[in-house]
């Protein structure tokens, strides 16, 4: 398995993985950057563009991706600034977060592997790779939001669990309701 940052040369890469459900499709990875209405508006392709547009513009990664041995892309993290996450911003989640670490402090709001790829570890692969980004790019520390206790998770698996972050080197550091943990780790 190999794993990339994602920058505009990448974004034909995402395209594919991101086409083949229609929560993906649909998505894009921008429900923690839009509002409600923005994210429904833009549904059938406009989100889409937004991401591509936000990508090109932006000098450091929104994620990582992992390919598997054919070159061909299996699984996305998105990683970037706490402060490029409007909507994570607003969360009664993230409430106790000090609002002057914003840019310095990044973000891993979501995951995704395709069917056919899960449960053989490119989740964590995914998550060490989108932690070694943001060293990379100057980041003091890198948090997630993951579902709370051992499980079993059926539904939000897209936010990654705690005990995934926790093998990466994560400690929980809040946990705003029952179902939720703010992890952290510290990279100074």
């Amino acid at each position: 398995m190999e794993i990339r940052q994602v920058g505009a040369a990448r974004l034909p890469d995402v395209g594919a993985l991101f086409q083949g459900t229609a929560t993906t499709r649909g998505c894009y990875c921008m429900w923690f950057l839009l509002s409600s209405k923005e994210m429904d508006t833009g549904w059938t392709g406009g989100n889409r563009d937004r991401f591509e547009a936000l990508v090109r513009e932006s000098g450091e990664p929104f994620g990582v991706l992992a390919y598997d041995d054919e070159g061909e892309p299996l699984g996305w993290c998105a990683i970037g600034p706490r402060s490029r996450y409007g909507r994570v911003l607003r969360s009664p989640l993230m409430t106790g977060r000090d609002p002057a670490e914003d840019d310095g402090v990044w973000m891993v709001p979501c995951f995704f592997v395709r069917v056919g790829a899960r449960r053989a570890g490119t989740t964590e692969h995914l998550l060490k790779s989108a932690v070694e980004a943001a060293a990379a790019h100057g980041a003091t520390a890198v948090e997630g939001f993951p579902l709370a206790g051992p499980g079993p998770h059926r539904d939000d698996r897209y936010l990654g669990t705690e005990g995934l972050f926790a093998a990466c080197g994560f400690h929980a550091i809040a946990r705003p309701s029952p179902r939720r943990v703010v992890m952290r780790r510290a990279l100074v």
